[in-house]
């Protein structure tokens, strides 16, 4: 079951400045079977999300670069108790796995990503968008202009070439990357020659990128909130992704 959130503005950090990213407040819960449901708002929400076991190694890597590192068999299983589509999923897995490898010191774990995968645009499946095989996103995912009506003022920086906006910047893709950010991140992550932070392979690598370049011990809960506090800093935003991505490690282990 999708659930669906209200949507809401909060401020994100990056290298090159700071922005307003459109995210989904969702408080989830596994649900056996698969899915998952509201948590009343009341539940108190995690300080932090301590990391699930890292994901089993595919014994052959399959296509599409880091969505091919992790088990299938155990994407496929995971998917099923946590509701997250196996394209996706396959995305976060491989791009915890090849930061342990290439930085192991930030400690990064895939519920992490697809806690804020679910929380910006519910795993890429924001107002009707889906992650097809090659893991781009269709219709493509845009937040709203950052013209500074009710959001903060984000002079375009692109002339549109990346958020389709020539007059204000927006954010772009499944993890809800601005223009800044995504140029200074932007990574070619399944290998296909192109960097497109519309295809949730490149864009789940970007993020783990700046997130293990905001802060190391993402192991710890220090080192975890000021990774995310660097994504978004709004109170709203942490909590969310603490709660999503502390359920996803209780399904997942379940």
């Amino acid at each position: 079951m999708t659930a669906r959130g209200r949507i809401v503005a909060g401020v994100v950090g990056g290298a090159a400045g700071v922005a307003v990213i459109v995210v989904l407040v969702l408080a989830l819960a596994p649900r056996p079977g698969g899915g998952t449901l509201l948590v009343p708002e009341e539940t108190p929400a995690p300080r932090w999300a301590p990391p699930a076991d890292p994901p089993p190694a595919a014994a052959t890597p399959g296509p599409h670069g880091i969505a091919g590192l992790a088990d299938p068999a155990w994407v496929a299983r995971t998917a099923k108790r946590t509701g997250i589509p196996q394209r996706a999923l396959a995305a976060y897995a491989g791009a915890a796995m090849a930061k342990a490898t290439a930085m192991p010191a930030c400690g990064l774990s895939w519920t992490t990503l697809a806690g804020i995968g679910r929380v910006e645009s519910d795993h890429g499946r924001h107002d009707g968008s889906s992650i097809g095989a090659d893991g781009t996103a269709t219709p493509p995912i845009f937040g709203p202009a950052l013209d500074g009506d009710g959001v903060a003022r984000i002079p375009d920086s692109d002339k549109g070439a990346i958020d389709g906006d020539a007059k204000a910047d927006r954010a772009v893709g499944p993890m809800q990357l601005i223009p800044q950010t995504w140029r200074n991140w932007h990574t070619d992550a399944n290998g296909d020659g192109r960097e497109d932070p519309q295809n949730i392979d490149d864009a789940v690598m970007a993020s783990a990128n700046y997130l293990c370049r905001a802060s190391t011990a993402l192991d710890t809960m220090a080192g975890w909130r000021r990774a995310i506090t660097s994504y978004n800093d709004a109170t709203t935003y942490i909590d969310a992704v603490a709660r999503a991505a502390e359920a996803y490690r209780d399904a997942a282990d379940g």
